[in-house]
């Protein structure tokens, strides 16, 4: 899971943060939460689309989880 504070929004963080999730742990996709659509925006414009939808998260809980890769 990818979180930031508000503050450091728009600062470049979150994009590094990505990458070297993507070039260090070999991570190959996201999980968004269908619900925050500022966390979809900010992966869309990373190059990355959504590739399945999820009707509950990982606990069962009833939270639509998008699933996205590039």
């Amino acid at each position: 899971m990818l979180f930031l504070h508000p503050d450091y929004f728009r600062k470049g963080l979150g994009k590094e943060l990505v990458q070297r999730a993507f070039d260090k742990l070999n991570v190959k996709f996201v999980d968004v939460n269908e619900q925050n659509q500022d966390a979809k925006i900010f992966y869309e414009r990373m190059g990355f689309k959504v590739f399945k939808r999820n009707e509950y998260d990982s606990d069962g809980n009833p939270f639509p989880i998008l699933e996205m890769n590039r």
